[in-house]
């Protein structure tokens, strides 16, 4: 476990970005629902019905320790987001024969129990599943529920995307989102080679964003709060652009015309790399 990180305490916020959502779906017209996601293989509909899929599989598995479903035997990550990816597609499948009616009253009938769960633990007890996407082998819960909070955070704003419908891109939920995010970004610098004390730091932009400092310490890299070195990279990104990249359905090659890069740039391009979903 990595108890240098500065928590991040997401429980607050489940409930209300619940009630977002709930609302957003119960606005869409009909034809809403067809609507092309960034998430390249949803619709709008398979979005909503991902969510629900993912808070049963909550109260399932976290909070009744029911796993109903065996793995296969998993070598390497590669083999879980396999896994993952199987499950995901199974669900959707099956759901496309529910009508948007019974998915938001499904959605409505689990309520704040999974809200009620994610409140109900301690967030210094160990999780039940570890964040890969963080390097993590072990993680505490509040690590795990911030991982969770980004998964609803980023399929909810894939569908306001979709619908031309925003409401959740403001600094009370955004911000959390994107601090969670960010905790990737020491992995995905784990292989590069830089003298102690290079700094990187990365600018989401508007009000609703924020800076992140990683820098090189003795044996590895970690994020800071701030140093007092000027950066040897710098990187500029747009807060619309930087969801849809880190959750990879936008590559780095893709936003290099929208983003702003001063410094070592094998460093700047490198923060493009980060991915903080399982994928």
């Amino acid at each position: 476990m990595q108890g240098q990180k500065i928590p991040i305490d997401t429980r607050p916020l489940f409930k209300p970005l619940d009630k977002k959502l709930i609302e957003l779906l119960k606005s869409l017209e009909a034809d809403d629902w067809n609507k092309q996601t960034v998430a390249k293989d949803w619709k709008v509909k398979d979005v909503v019905s991902h969510i629900i899929d993912t808070k049963l599989r909550t109260l399932s598995m976290q909070r009744d320790k029911y796993f109903g479903e065996k793995a296969p035997e998993i070598n390497s990550y590669g083999d879980l987001v396999a896994f993952i990816n199987k499950l995901n597609a199974d669900w959707i499948q099956a759901s496309k024969r529910f009508s948007p009616e019974v998915l938001i009253f499904l959605l409505e009938s689990i309520g704040d129990s999974t809200a009620d769960y994610y409140n109900s633990l301690d967030p210094w007890d160990e999780a039940i599943f570890a964040v890969d996407w963080a390097g993590e082998s072990k993680s505490y819960n509040w690590m795990h529920l911030a991982r969770e909070y980004t998964e609803y955070w980023h399929h909810q704003q894939q569908i306001r995307d979709a619908v031309g419908q925003q409401g959740i891109m403001t600094k009370t939920f955004f911000h959390p989102f994107m601090d969670t995010f960010f905790q990737a970004l020491p992995h995905t610098f784990k292989d590069v080679e830089a003298e102690p004390g290079t700094l990187v730091e990365v600018h989401i932009t508007s009000d609703i964003g924020g800076t992140w400092y990683l820098q090189k310490l003795e044996g590895d890299w970690q994020l800071v709060e701030k140093a007092d070195n000027t950066h040897d990279a710098y990187v500029e990104i747009p807060f619309d652009v930087s969801w849809i990249l880190f959750s990879k359905s936008l590559r780095p090659h893709e936003v290099m015309g929208k983003v702003k890069i001063e410094g070592r740039k094998e460093l700047a391009t490198k923060v493009l790399e980060m991915v903080s979903v399982i994928a």
